[in-house]
């Protein structure tokens, strides 16, 4: 891991950001371009202090977990995210239709729709970001972890997950989950 060129990366990478750009309030004042420290953390689902101690070349590495949520708030490319995982000493994800990284352009996207509720989920029903209008419209799922993370896999396994669609279009939609996961799979080889 090269904690100090992770560390100059981030810091280009969060000055490089305006608070539009990522759906945030520009505010009446900022004494430095770009993001403040804590508003990428807030974005990343992280510590402000771990964010912090990261750009100041004095974290421990990071999981890969963390550089993908780093990867999604930084609004990175494919090429910078695949750099960022090399900077921090991992071995660069597969790009494959399975990717879980969320193009920028969707990003701003998504990051306009504040008063929508909105989810991105991967093509495995991961959901990979989600605003507060979707959370509070069908539940937090960042609190999912495992095969859980999965739409698909809730839908058979948590009957909750079938209270929001009347019984009969059940089976319909069991059906168009087994095929979304059958065509995602074919589709990765």
């Amino acid at each position: 891991m090269d904690q100090a060129a992770l560390a100059d990366f981030l810091r280009s990478r969060r000055s490089g950001l305006r608070p539009e750009d990522v759906g945030l309030p520009a505010g009446p004042r900022r004494l430095v371009p770009g993001l403040r420290r804590e508003e990428v953390a807030a974005l990343a689902g992280m510590s402000a202090d771990y964010y912090v101690r990261m750009e100041q070349a004095r974290s421990p590495q990071p999981s890969e977990q963390m550089l993908g949520a780093l990867a999604r708030a930084l609004r990175l490319s494919n090429d910078e995210r695949d750099y960022l995982y090399r900077l921090a000493g991992h071995n660069v994800p597969a790009r494959t239709p399975l990717d879980t990284h969320v193009a920028p352009s969707l990003m701003r996207v998504f990051d306009r729709l504040e008063e929508t509720p909105a989810l991105i989920l991967s093509s495995l029903g991961e959901t990979l970001a989600q605003n507060w209008l979707g959370a509070a419209l069908l539940g937090d799922h960042s609190r999912y972890t495992g095969p859980a993370r999965s739409s698909v896999y809730r839908w058979f396994i948590d009957p909750a997950e079938r209270e929001i669609y009347p019984l009969a279009d059940r089976p319909r939609h069991s059906r168009a989950q087994v095929a979304g996961l059958r065509a995602a799979v074919g589709a990765a080889g």
